[in-house]
């Protein structure tokens, strides 16, 4: 009896260490939906010694094809095959070891919304808000420090966390929609515990989880479905190149080749990128100088994610689709694009268009040469055979351009000469009417700085990037003159918006103390937003413009609705344009309407054009 005892004890303290060695902690994706084009879905199911139990499930439409152990025995790859007929509902995955389920995970596949695959993405009729959510405005002061994350607020510091959070967007959408607003570009909102300078969210520490910091899963979906409900499309921030140095893979790789230049980062060495984008497109390029560019790593604390390994890349395609399902994207901002492995960015985008066609992507690709930009679009026919399934891109080319020509001196090769000739050179572009067009965003300076304080430049700016062919998109405060002079600290670039934080002196939001120069560009902006949000020719019209003379640059944009005459002088004076040149759109007889100033305008003969002016004519 007594050995008996002993063989049972001796039994129980078995299991009992084998259940506490083989802990589930993870399975990502958490869950999946029924009925996705692609058939095959791949779970990632992490745990202590999680490789040595065997997966099994039952439940009709789901069939387990297989299952990978990675080098690290705390992985287990699950490659599932929904049937196309399955059906939404939960089943339990029972990781056995012989006959015996020592862990059980409960698995949903849900239901997906009707029309989720024919959605619709931000397109050329839409004007985009972009925001940094830590600094827009803080709607939950309870959330500003989290208890075990390694870094608190510290509203007083240009890199410090300052608070503002998902409910801060979501409060003021009513602002956001009646200055004429029809999209969101928010900046990352995962989770990045990392000890400092995490506000800006570029150092994704979990691909599943928004950063307890600006709130819930549930809260940016929330957001998403209230903003839909006004009339606001949602596009989130991705990155797929690296992730932050803190991220929970970092701590316990699943395999040798996880992230690039592996080996070196275990001895506490860093390959950082070249960051020498012609690099991609050069034809007498070098092997090393390619790898040197996509294998490096951004910057230290961001390790760059090896995309050719196969279970890396499926990962973050189902993570990239899970996001865009669950929080109703209508739009994918991706950011350095040209970064990652470039096979597997087409790879990437062609599986995000294929489930849903409809769907818009634009990729962040910074340099000021179309050719390099233009590589990357969808349709693209390239010398060496490159492409892709990506629809957008920022037109970061036409931005540098533009600033340049406002700031230039006047005169025969001066002035608007450098705007106008990168917008002859959009024939690079399969798409240019797609590409994302803007005075500036989270990484450069304020417009109002970049045209050194001046508001008839700024206006006129903004009056371009209002008609011209494209996708505005304006950085939040850009409507209030946020400036940051002296500096290009981003910590300065992405300051507080007034108004979003209780007690603030100023509040954009109400126009409670704002300057009577704040108050003017606010109405500007709002006027012409709300007035392009239903002006079909802006959204969908054709693209004419006249080579700059006397200073004054002018272009059309028209199709069988109607016309639209955008007028940008540089002059010190008032100019008297003479109309008969643009006799290929203007009629005898026409007349229209200034949007800016209200007033009528005839469009015979010649027309008074103020000094230093936009006209945005409405021809009736």
């Amino acid at each position: 009896m007594k050995l008996l005892k002993a063989f049972l004890l001796s039994v129980l303290l078995t299991w009992t260490i084998v259940l506490s060695a083989q802990k589930l902690e993870r399975v990502e994706p958490p869950f999946w939906w029924a009925g996705m084009v692609n058939p095959e879905l791949l779970l990632m199911v992490y745990g202590e010694n999680i490789s040595s139990l065997k997966p099994e499930l039952n439940y009709k439409g789901v069939e387990i094809m297989g299952s990978t152990n990675l080098s690290n025995p705390n992985y287990l790859i699950l490659d599932l095959i929904l049937a196309e007929d399955v059906e939404p509902g939960k089943f339990d995955i029972q990781f056995k070891k012989g006959n015996k389920t020592i862990q059980t995970y409960s698995y949903e596949l849900k239901e997906r919304r009707p029309g989720s695959a024919e959605r619709n993405g931000f397109d050329p009729s839409d004007v985009m808000y972009l925001i940094t959510p830590d600094r827009f405005a803080n709607g939950n002061p309870s959330n500003d420090v989290i208890d075990g994350m390694q870094e608190d607020l510290a509203r007083n510091m240009p890199k410090g966390r300052h608070g503002g959070d998902i409910k801060g967007i979501s409060d003021n959408l009513e602002y956001i929609a009646d200055m004429g607003f029809t999209a969101i570009w928010v900046n990352p909102v995962l989770e990045n515990d990392m000890p400092k300078a995490s506000y800006h969210g570029y150092a994704t520490t979990d691909f599943y989880k928004v950063d307890s910091r600006f709130g819930s899963n549930d809260e940016y979906r929330d957001l998403a479905l209230r903003a839909k409900g006004m009339g606001i499309k949602l596009i989130m921030d991705m990155i797929v190149n690296h992730s932050g140095s803190e991220h929970w893979w970092l701590k316990d790789f699943p395999t040798s080749d996880w992230v690039n230049n592996q080996d070196e980062y275990l001895k506490g060495e860093y390959q950082i990128t070249t960051h020498r984008k012609p690099t991609v497109q050069d034809p007498y390029a070098s092997e090393i100088d390619r790898k040197e560019f996509f294998d490096g790593w951004f910057v230290k604390t961001m390790p760059d994610l090896n995309q050719k390994n196969k279970y890396m890349a499926t990962y973050l395609i189902q993570n990239s689709i899970w996001w865009i399902e669950f929080a109703e994207l209508a739009g994918i901002r991706m950011d350095t694009y040209p970064y990652p492995d470039m096979d597997y960015m087409t790879d990437w985008t062609c599986a995000m268009m294929t489930e849903y066609p409809n769907f818009n992507i634009v990729g962040e690709e910074w340099f000021d040469d179309p050719s390099i930009v233009s590589y990357w679009q969808r349709d693209k026919i390239n010398p060496n055979g490159y492409t892709s399934c990506l629809p957008s891109l920022m037109d970061f080319p036409l931005q540098a351009n533009l600033t340049k020509s406002l700031n230039s001196d006047t005169g025969k090769w001066k002035g608007w000469l450098d705007v106008y000739t990168t917008l002859a050179n959009d024939f690079v572009y399969s798409d240019p009417f797609n590409l994302v067009v803007f005075p500036d965003n989270h990484d450069m300076s304020r417009f109002y700085t970049q045209v050194n304080e001046d508001m008839d430049l700024f206006k006129l700016g903004i009056a371009y990037y209002t008609t011209i062919r494209g996708i505005p998109q304006i950085y939040y405060g850009t409507e209030v003159l946020m400036s940051n002079p002296g500096t290009t600290e981003h910590g300065i670039i992405r300051s507080d918006f007034p108004g979003g934080w209780d007690g603030d002196p100023v509040n954009a939001f109400t126009g409670k103390g704002l300057s009577d120069l704040q108050k003017e560009a606010q109405e500007y902006l709002k006027k012409l937003l709300n007035w392009r949000k239903t002006n079909n020719v802006i959204h969908t019209g054709s693209l004419k413009h006249y080579n700059p003379k006397n200073d004054i640059y002018v272009l059309f944009r028209y199709n069988q609705k109607g016309r639209v005459m955008t007028i940008l002088s540089k002059n010190e004076t008032d100019f008297d344009l003479d109309l008969s040149r643009f006799s290929e759109i203007l009629n005898e007889g026409d007349s229209g309407t200034d949007i800016i100033s209200g007033k009528k305008v005839s469009l015979s003969g010649t027309l008074s054009v103020p000094a230093k002016s936009p006209m945005i004519i409405e021809i009736n």
